[in-house]
């Protein structure tokens, strides 16, 4: 039972490791398990490590088995583990970002702050993922300052082409 635990504490350990140094370790097994979505990855390893001892000592010292009745159990819960914690990590990866894009903000509206001459640049402020953002901005007309106006195009990551609103 003693040797279970020490694999069990040992996955614990692993992952933790994996967890603060994320990304150190990132291409010691790219070219086996396909790097951090693979089935390689340092979290998937600890967490069959971690199954595997975890349930053979939960086996021996509750059921009173012995060791390779342990291990075979240890060793199909290891691999769900594993089998898990591979689809929710590949699951996260894809999932992407939720922070928001500069094209997010093609088609919302927002106010001139500062005024936008004919054929330059002022300044709106648009609201992106609820929070107030300031661009700069540009026009086909001239917009005083409190216009209300919609985004048509992003230009750069820090200006829009906008239009006033009509009413």
């Amino acid at each position: 039972m003693v040797w279970f635990l020490g694999l069990g504490i040992a996955g614990l350990v692993l992952l933790v490791f994996s967890l603060v140094f994320d990304g150190l370790l990132e291409g010691v097994f790219e070219g086996i398990g396909g790097g951090l979505d693979g089935l390689l990855s340092l979290p998937v390893i600890a967490g069959f490590v971690s199954a595997l001892g975890f349930t053979g000592a939960i086996v021996v010292g509750a059921g009173g088995a012995g060791a390779g009745v342990a291990a075979g159990a240890g060793v199909l819960t290891g691999a769900g583990a594993a089998w898990l914690t591979w689809r929710f990590s590949r699951a996260l990866i894809r999932g992407g970002t939720a922070a928001p894009r500069g094209e997010d903000l093609t088609g919302t509206s927002g106010a001139v702050v500062t005024a936008i001459p004919a054929g330059g640049y002022g300044e709106v402020l648009l609201r992106l993922a609820g929070q107030p953002v300031k661009y700069a901005a540009k026009a086909d007309a001239p917009l005083a300052r409190g216009t209300e106006v919609w985004v048509d195009a992003v230009l750069s990551p820090t200006s829009v082409t906008v239009r006033p609103v009509e009413r």
